[in-house]
């Protein structure tokens, strides 16, 4: 088992970063990957059903985060999109594919079951790949967006007919599965942010990330066990944690698992591409796939164009979701034990979808080296998608910031780190998030690719250094206005680059000292001056200092020499105005 496991992760470290250096993507990498080690390359695995079930967690886990990102105003625009994009395109490819399957010869249930099925895409492959392109913000990024988010609703339907359609009656009863789905969005909404907060009050980082999994593997096994897929409770639990404070740190614990799982996900694919079966049916098999590719990509290209996406983007959309998708393989099998879908005619429609799924980086390689979509500079930005400003700390002095940016409407994103400050700051209106800001996976979750400006008022000083080392190595050129409890810290600071510094102590006590020297006769205007130029001197040599704080002895020599520099300026100062 562990040599068996070693080769398997070894096959996707050699042959993944292969094909992204020739550029064909993560996903055929991992296709190819998983037909090496399969029964027609070395042999390791020859059953690739056990490994397809459990990478299915991989979609789950997808399903769950695109569930987190829909709160509020992207959920009712989702709802739009998938209205305009989401919804034709299926009943469109429905009534193609499962037409012409039917002047095939095949019978009427038959043939609306593999248009179904066929009508899916692949929401693994499709987001992937749009990740890594970042094509997301793009018009056909969020056109697709809808199609897949609508295909994927659209399975919890489609596997409820499958029974009718074989003429019996479903394991569970419809009644059973719709209680299932209501009970689970009562608990979620209600449920589950008092436990999570219970968990983030033990400030264990990996504990979190347990009862993260737990939640999510739980709501999909109730789901499965009600008869109802288990990717629709992953996505309902998201989206009911969609506006919760944990959002960011749900998003960063999740990511690892939902990559790696996706990995072995797309390996499974390639392990399971019976070369026998194509062998022996090559022509029905190639063709079959080019004629999905072609179906689907015509019918994404023809709802683009109609609802006003460039021609450029609307080709790009074909070729992101023309193959064949992850459920397709579970409607077949449910499929065939209730005996609609023979084993032959279900090889042949695996092996063509898997196909089709192997062309897919390929087209969208093809396509994108040959067309140029508009850029995206140039597209409207969509509500929520605007550069933000990050606020890492929200005590007292984050706070502070936060009031006087979101008075004057100002949007930006908070990530604090003690859930008591974030239960009781969220009480009064602020939208603020737990997580942790040491992290790389939760700035990025909050924003970081594409933040304007980063604040860090972080009260622990090892953290706040640690977060700004952390920014300065990954993203050099965001500015980074930060909180300095002392000057220590504000040496450490400086040395790390940060745009711009602020004592905390140093308003406040200069403030105090102005006026005392009211208090003591000065001018309220001499008071002032005074304070400014005290402020001003102090600035500067702080810098200066920076350059040596190391050095103990010249740090003391450099002070000494400050304090009488500071009053012979001082003195010059009164004789002039006397």
């Amino acid at each position: 088992m562990l040599i068996n496991t070693l080769l398997f992760l070894g096959a996707a470290v050699v042959v993944v970063p292969l094909s992204r250096l020739l550029k064909l993507g993560t996903v055929l990498g991992y296709l190819i990957a998983g037909l090496c080690l399969g029964p027609y390359g070395i042999g390791v695995f020859t059953e690739a059903e056990g490994i397809l079930h459990f990478a299915e967690l991989g979609v789950v886990l997808l399903l769950f985060l695109i569930g987190l990102e829909l709160e509020g105003p992207r959920l009712s625009q989702t709802r739009t999109a998938m209205l305009r994009f989401g919804l034709p395109q299926l009943l469109v490819t429905v009534a193609l594919i499962g037409g012409a399957v039917y002047l095939l010869g095949v019978s009427a249930n038959l043939a609306l079951v593999i248009g179904l099925a066929l009508a899916l895409s692949s929401t693994a492959f499709a987001l992937q790949l749009m990740g890594e392109r970042r094509e997301f913000s793009t018009a056909h990024g969020q056109a697709g967006f809808a199609v897949l988010l609508t295909q994927d609703i659209a399975v919890i339907p489609i596997l409820a007919l499958l029974p009718f359609l074989g003429g019996g009656a479903p394991d569970t009863p419809v009644w059973i599965s719709a209680a299932a789905v209501v009970g689970l969005v009562v608990v979620a909404r209600f449920g589950l942010r008092p436990l999570l907060g219970y968990v983030a009050r033990s400030a264990v980082p990996e504990l979190f990330t347990a009862a993260t999994l737990f939640v999510v593997m739980g709501a999909a096994l109730a789901m499965s066990e009600a008869g109802v897929s288990m990717a629709l409770g992953a996505f309902l639990v998201g989206i009911a944690l969609a506006d919760s404070e944990f959002k960011h740190q749900l998003e960063s614990d999740i990511e690892p698992f939902k990559g790696l799982l996706l990995g072995t996900f797309f390996m499974a694919v390639g392990l399971g591409l019976d070369l026998g079966v194509v062998a022996a049916n090559p022509l029905t098999i190639v063709a079959g796939a080019v004629a999905l590719v072609a179906i689907k990509g015509a019918v994404l290209v023809a709802v683009a164009r109609a609802n006003g996406i460039p021609l450029a983007n609307a080709l790009l959309l074909g070729g992101l979701l023309a193959q064949g998708g992850e459920f397709a393989f579970v409607i077949f099998a449910e499929a065939g034990a209730l005996g609609l879908l023979a084993p032959g005619m279900a090889g042949v429609l695996v092996a063509t979808v898997t196909l089709s799924m192997a062309l897919t980086p390929l087209l969208v390689w093809a396509a994108g080296a040959v067309i140029r979509p508009p850029s995206m500079d140039n597209e409207p930005i969509q509500p929520g998608e605007a550069r933000p400003i990050i606020i890492a700390g929200f005590g007292r002095f984050g706070q502070m910031v936060g009031r006087v940016l979101g008075s004057l409407r100002i949007n930006f994103t908070a990530i604090e780190s003690s859930f008591e400050q974030v239960a009781f700051v969220r009480r009064f209106g602020h939208k603020v998030f737990f997580g942790d800001v040491t992290r790389l996976d939760t700035l990025k979750a909050a924003g970081i690719d594409n933040a304007r400006l980063f604040i860090l008022a972080v009260d622990d000083v090892d953290t706040s250094v640690a977060c700004a080392e952390l920014i300065r190595h990954h993203y050099p050129d965001l500015p980074i206005y930060a909180r300095a409890r002392n000057r220590n810290h504000s040496f450490r600071l400086l040395d790390l680059g940060v745009t711009e510094l602020t004592r905390e102590t140093m308003l406040s006590s200069t403030e105090l000292a102005r006026h005392v020297l009211e208090h003591e006769g000065y001018p309220v205007g001499q008071a002032e001056g005074i304070i400014r130029q005290w402020r001003r001197y102090d600035e500067s040599l702080l810098r200066e200092q920076s350059q040596f704080h190391t050095d103990e002895s010249s740090l003391v020599a450099s002070a000494q020499q400050a304090a009488r520099d500071l009053e012979k300026l001082f003195e010059a100062d009164a004789s002039a105005k006397r």
